[in-house]
């Protein structure tokens, strides 16, 4: 072969692979992206993503990445989502409360593309008081620590603003410490903290940096007197039980223990298409025994997946419904003509 034709032989060689290179991005980028904003890597809502990730794409097929964004706090995460920087926003009953009533954390707060609406609501979460072993005599009552410095877990997790609420209708004082989750135990044994708000998820996870807490030091459990608990259910707040021995390994002073419950969600903003919210909500209810196979937290949702959507709705009934989600609910003849449908574009 001569060197002209070597030569171009190489280009053209060269040309194909360079033609090919190019295609493959482009394809890629034909990719649409959702991004899914949780709650700190340290929150159960960062710990489950995964999971729920991996379903998702299954059932969206190579039309869509899904990728998991950490962010400081719930309420964070709600306005990156509500902000454009999202398309799925980690919640709770609670947080919608509050950001429909432009209160906390959403006082002033104009979302700059739209506003979450009903979506999915995925587990409950039980939210309790608990402090040192070795001053757990100084409390008898959630009254004692009123005034206390408690760490109410980080500001902006729902956790947080339930017991914001919880406070509120006891009437006590809320003084909340910031600290790093993981400096928890170390808070609680140098009397930084005079207690710290814990939870489980479905009455039996604990987050994870409550896991370590329970390894590096002893807590005992302080549950609100008969007074306090008739104070809650009369301000509209329910009591549920969680058995200590599944929640915890270790002794925490209390045969059962005594949390106002919360319910989570991943809500989206309404212009986020019908079909893609259809497909996820249709995708996790045929996999909701799987999910309660990978984390138990996902028990109730397994057990009454339906159920859920409509008590996350009825919490809140004056908040528009996904197109995707009323799809899915009027399939499953749960449909309340009472609840509105949001509108394309929030």
């Amino acid at each position: 072969m001569s060197k002209a034709r070597l030569s171009y032989a190489i280009a053209a060689a060269l040309a194909a692979v360079l033609a090919i290179a190019a295609v493959q991005p482009s394809t890629a980028q034909e990719r649409k992206s959702i991004r899914w904003a949780t709650a700190s890597v340290d929150s159960y809502g960062y710990k489950v993503a995964a999971t729920m990730v991996k379903i998702l794409e299954e059932a969206l097929g190579k039309e869509y990445t899904v990728t998991v964004q950490p962010y400081p706090s719930t309420t964070a995460a709600m306005k990156a989502t509500m902000d454009g920087n999202g398309e799925i926003g980690y919640t709770a009953d609670v947080g919608m409360t509050q950001l429909y009533a432009t209160e906390g954390g959403f006082k002033n707060y104009k979302a700059a593309k739209g506003m979450l609406v009903h979506t999915w609501y995925s587990y409950p979460m039980e939210s309790f008081m608990a402090v040192p072993a070795a001053k757990a005599g100084q409390f008898k009552c959630w009254g004692d620590l009123s005034g206390k410095p408690v760490f109410f877990t980080t500001a902006g997790f729902m956790n947080w603003l339930n017991f914001q609420r919880i406070y509120k209708a006891l009437g006590y004082e809320f003084k909340h410490v910031e600290i790093d989750p993981k400096t928890q135990a170390d808070a609680l044994q140098a009397g930084t903290i005079a207690g710290a708000v814990a939870y489980t998820t479905a009455g039996r996870s604990l987050a994870s940096y409550w896991k370590e807490t329970e390894i590096r030091t002893d807590v005992r459990m302080i549950n609100p007197c008969p007074n306090e608990v008739a104070k809650l259910k009369a301000a509209g707040l329910t009591i549920e039980k969680v058995d200590p021995k599944v929640a915890f390994t270790k002794e925490v002073g209390v045969q059962e223990i005594l949390g106002v419950p919360i319910l989570f969600a991943y809500n989206v903003r309404a212009d986020l298409p019908e079909d893609v919210v259809y497909k996820m909500l249709k995708a996790f209810y045929d996999n909701r025994v799987r999910l309660a196979s990978m984390d138990p937290g996902f028990t109730p949702l397994a057990r009454d997946f339906v159920g859920m959507q409509a008590s996350g709705i009825n919490a809140n009934p004056h908040i528009p419904v996904h197109p995707g989600l009323a799809k899915f609910l009027k399939e499953h003849n749960i449909w309340n003509d009472k609840w509105t449908i949001a509108k394309t574009g929030g």
